[in-house]
């Protein structure tokens, strides 16, 4: 009897969905054991670090849509009508978020070489809250808190129910979370995302910033996994809300909603974004990669059920086609609605 692979409300087991992450990791390197390069597929990796600015700060309270974003970050033009303070803080997200990315146009990082530093830590706090603590710094800081310096202050406990250790412990735990996310990046299996969900939940416990702690946490995040071969993902501001109980749990010790969220993040950057970039016309690709503004994901799986778009199924279920066959049926069903029978 075949086993069934999803659970009882339709979705795929998480481990179904960490072996994912490997197969669709493998599909994308197998020709040359790396993602491509940003030179390579520059709009792809422009509109993943869009993305990531606009919904990190957002999930922080930053009011920008994403076209004002887009405005800020592509054409350097303030759009709208909103507080100096959100411009501000998505350029500093945005330059810290480029740093990693620009990484993948550089020289391959050596096996000797650590995979995340302390420096690298301050390095990302600095270039995110910088350009808004010049404009407005946080009340409560003194000169040592500025962006890039640990906490001088204690931290009340947070909503969640989580209190943060005492500030004078933050250097020594920070020196400990570096080597901890080392040793989590240092295998590259199926159980890496919960790995790094263990990671990403202990550094905002440590919350060694004043301020910037959620932001800078992302921003590590996706340095881990750049570093490690993996895209950076987008938690979307529509997540919010699964993603901050899925962090109170892995705070309990339970990291395994965090690193369902995290896979699904790698699985939807490269299908979304890395797969179209470097596909040929003819290449199959899950109807993910193939949705864009004429048509999302959803209407063409209908097609493909219903036999109107040419497209097979793999041996995960998925259905996959190719930009060519995609053309093809936008086009016959742009005659349709157009034809005879449409106008009478």
């Amino acid at each position: 009897m075949k086993q069934n692979n999803l659970t009882a409300r339709g979705r795929a087991p998480r481990s179904a969905v960490y072996e994912r992450v490997l197969a669709v990791m493998h599909e994308v390197t197998a020709d040359n054991g790396t993602l491509p390069a940003p030179a390579r597929a520059r709009n792809a990796w422009e509109e993943l670090w869009i993305a990531d600015a606009h919904n990190s700060t957002a999930i922080e309270g930053n009011t920008l849509v994403l076209a004002q974003v887009r405005d800020l970050l592509h054409r350097q033009e303030t759009s709208g009508r909103r507080p100096l303070k959100d411009y501000l803080e998505v350029l500093g997200y945005a330059a810290a978020a480029r740093s990693s990315i620009d990484e993948l146009d550089g020289l391959p990082r050596t096996a000797s070489s650590p995979v995340v530093t302390i420096t690298d830590v301050r390095r990302l706090h600095a270039l995110a809250l910088g350009p808004v603590w010049q404009w407005e710094p946080h009340a409560d800081a003194i000169a040592e808190e500025a962006p890039g310096g640990w906490r001088r202050h204690d931290i009340r406990t947070l909503p969640s129910g989580m209190r943060p250790p005492a500030w004078t412990e933050v250097p020594q735990r920070m020196t400990d979370w570096v080597r901890a996310a080392g040793a989590a990046v240092a295998v590259s299996d199926a159980l890496l995302p919960e790995r790094l969900a263990t990671v990403h939940a202990r550094f905002e416990q440590i919350h060694p910033f004043l301020d910037g702690n959620g932001r800078t946490g992302r921003l590590l995040l996706n340095l881990l996994l750049v570093r490690s071969g993996y895209p950076p993902i987008v938690i979307r501001n529509r997540q919010r809300t699964a993603y901050l109980r899925a962090l109170a749990q892995a705070d309990g010790g339970n990291p395994g909603a965090l690193g369902e969220l995290i896979a699904r993040g790698i699985i939807d950057a490269v299908e979304r974004l890395v797969m179209p970039a470097i596909a040929d016309q003819a290449d199959l690709l899950p109807l993910a990669s193939l949705a864009d503004a004429r048509i999302n994901a959803t209407a063409l799986k209908m097609a493909a059920r219903r036999g109107r778009l040419r497209a097979v199924q793999d041996d995960a279920g998925r259905w996959r086609s190719t930009r060519t066959d995609v053309d093809a049926y936008l086009a016959s069903k742009h005659r349709r609605a157009t034809g005879p029978s449409a106008a009478s």
